[in-house]
This record gives C-alpha cells, structure tokens and sequence, in this order.
C-alpha cells in the first residue's frame, strides 16, 4: 500500500484509469468480432457497417493511446483485406 499522500493519489489514478482503458478494449474488440462474423457470414454490406463503426473504435483508441497506432492501422488494414477478397468472391 503506498504511503505517501502523491503515491496514494498515483494509486486512485491507476484504478480509474485501468478501468476506463479496459473498457476501451473491451469494446474494440467486441466490435472487431462483429466484423469478422460479417465477413465469416458473408454478409457484405453488415461486414461494411460493422467494419466503420470498428475503425471509428480502433483510431479513437489509439488517440487516446490505449492501444498502439499502428497496431490500430494493421488491425484495419488486415479486416478491410478481408472485407475486399469477400467483395471479390461475391
């Protein structure tokens, strides 16, 4: 347990902070499931809505520095690939 007073501040911090990022990622990946059970599905225009609202989740995460940019940038490179060669396919 910390003692000092800034060490017990820093503590509350990190409690409040760690709840907000996990939520953060929670959410981002429960929207990338969605869009790779779009795809899986072939369901081409669902696969579309799910995949912007994915990129609107995945770049305010990484703005807020909860997830890496590029990790952000490769996640929706690699689902719009997929997304591409279902258009192809379909």
């Amino acid at each position: 347990m910390p003692n000092s007073p800034s060490a017990k501040k820093r503590l509350r911090q990190n409690v409040v902070r760690r709840a907000r990022n996990r939520s953060i990622k929670s959410a981002v990946r429960s929207q990338l499931r969605k869009v790779r059970e779009a795809i899986a599905a072939g369901d081409l225009e669902k696969s579309n809505n799910e995949f912007r609202l994915a990129v609107k989740k995945l770049d305010s995460a990484a703005a807020d520095r909860v997830i890496h940019a590029n990790a952000a940038a490769r996640l929706k490179s690699r689902l719009n690939a997929k997304i591409k060669a279902l258009a192809q396919a379909a």
